[in-house]
């Protein structure tokens, strides 16, 4: 398909890494750089990151990739960008300096503002703008956040002299060398400002919200001409023709092209997407009506369920805990005990996403007794991931949506053998494991190949996506109920309402 050397570089940008990828046009990974990406926890329930390093991260890890394919005697065609949704960045567009941190999607601070909109009765509004609900996940309040709260903030933004963005915006700026003020449909519908029924943000939203105009990207196809990179920074100007949001670049690299395709990635949370088609479908079993990305100025939509906490439960035990050096320790724990003993770990340590949406649940051991031990709680982690996402289809189904014939996985977590048995056998689905393991990265790299002509359209995306491994369900009903109706009891116990 591609002359040797020809590469599609992705620019993954996630909420633990700085990652760029250059695959070749069948989607075989040819190189990788990656940094590390520290988080700040200034107060309890707080998530910063720090823009100028995400930066310079971003720039260090693609220029390595790009001498990389050059040394090889090859050449990138394009760069696609993906990027942690709803995490918050606001910057002077004379310096290109932020006025604040980055405050990261899974910051709490704004759970009483949400609160205050939704007893003043503007939730509905919310979701029937964005398909989204009142929660602190989401950039717009956190953008108003930073407006109120930096000094001289809300007066410069007023001003035009501010520039919003979510990280793939704040990337796009920085690589075009401030020439591209851009976001794409995908990032754009996680903001709680952009109407995702008719394209455009939402004036009646950004009045509630206190944020002006003047600060918005203006919203591109997520294939599309997103400038080029400062020919300064890796020796020769490259096309940015692909963006989105890293859940939705995950189900574009599952190749979820079909209505009723599903994918579910397992990296710090989990996060399940079921595309919906041209159509987007209504929940009301509180998941998430959002834009999967936009190709020639139409709309694909999907219904969303977010998990908070899924890898991350795993970190803790290593971190928190102390209990397994790696995470791959998990899996020889979880199949050495027969069950956990009745013991049930609720991850809430940044409360609840779907169904629950509740931001002060906090996490729980349930269900210990004397003899459970690390084998019985790394169980009940893996366990939980399985549980979460259970409730994930239950609402799905009961929204409408039809039960998927498979789940696609992808993300970390889908290393672990007994993890993705497990999971297959709590939903009573197949589970299936793509052979190109890093479907995030991937899907950017696919869309800017879209967006430079490589592919002449999605069945030509979809030809890069193999099979790698399944798991079958082989559990009883009456085995998966029992567990399942066990971690209810345990979520009750947690829930702050």
């Amino acid at each position: 398909m591609n002359a040797p050397g020809e590469v599609l570089v992705a620019l993954d940008q996630g909420t633990t890494s700085t990652r760029a990828i250059a695959f070749d046009y069948t989607g075989r990974v040819v190189h990788v750089a990656q940094r590390e990406l520290p988080q700040s926890y200034p107060q309890p329930g707080w998530v910063e990151h720090d823009a100028v390093r995400i930066r310079d991260d971003a720039i260090a890890v693609t220029g390595e990739v790009v001498r990389h394919v050059g040394a090889a005697g090859g050449k990138v065609t394009a760069i696609g960008i993906t990027n942690q949704r709803e995490t918050t960045v606001l910057w002077d567009r004379a310096t290109g300096v932020p006025v604040y941190p980055a405050i990261v999607w899974q910051d709490r601070r704004t759970a009483e503002v949400c609160r205050e909109l939704a007893e003043a009765g503007r939730e509905p509004m919310v979701r029937q703008r964005t398909g989204l609900l009142l929660d602190p996940y989401f950039s717009g309040t956190k953008l108003a956040w930073i407006l109120d709260h930096v000094e001289g903030a809300r007066a410069a933004a007023d001003s035009g002299a501010l520039a919003f963005g979510t990280i793939d915006t704040w990337l796009c700026w920085c690589l075009t060398g401030g020439a591209v003020h851009a976001t794409d449909a995908s990032n754009a519908s996680r903001t709680m400002l952009y109407d995702i029924f008719v394209g455009e943000w939402s004036p009646e939203l950004l009045e509630v919200l206190g944020v002006p105009a003047a600060v918005l990207p203006e919203v591109r196809d997520s294939a599309g001409d997103f400038g080029s990179t400062d020919a300064a920074l890796f020796g020769t100007a490259i096309p940015i023709r692909g963006v989105a949001g890293d859940q939705q670049s995950a189900t574009f690299g599952q190749a979820a092209f079909r209505p009723g395709d599903m994918k579910c990635t397992y990296g710090t949370g989990a996060f399940a997407l079921l595309n919906t088609g041209e159509t987007p479908l209504e929940s009301t079993h509180r998941l998430l009506t959002t834009v999967a990305w936009q190709l020639d100025g139409v709309r694909t939509y999907a219904l969303e369920g977010s998990i908070f906490v899924a890898g991350a439960a795993v970190q803790w035990l290593r971190d928190g805990l102390g209990i397994i050096g790696e995470a791959s320790e998990t899996e020889t724990l979880a199949a050495s005990v027969t069950s956990t003993g009745g013991t049930y770990l609720v991850p809430a340590f940044v409360g609840l996403g779907a169904p629950h949406w509740d931001a002060d649940a906090r996490g729980a051991l349930l269900g210990m007794t004397r003899d459970t031990g690390p084998a019985q709680i790394a169980r009940a982690a893996l366990e939980a991931v399985a549980f979460q996402t259970r409730e994930l289809l239950e609402a799905m189904e009961a929204d409408g949506a039809p039960p998927p014939t498979a789940l696609r996985v992808d993300g970390g977590l889908t290393n672990n053998a007994w993890a993705m048995q497990f999971l297959a056998d709590m939903l009573d689905v197949p589970i299936h494991r793509p052979a190109i393991a890093e479907t995030t990265a991937l899907g950017a790299a696919l869309l800017a190949g879209l967006g430079a002509g490589v592919y002449a359209d999605l069945a030509s995306v979809g030809s890069t996506w193999r099979p790698d491994r399944a798991w079958q369900p082989d559990m009883s009903d009456e085995t998966r109920d029992a567990a399942y109706a066990g971690w209810k009891i345990a979520v009750a116990r947690v829930l702050s309402h």
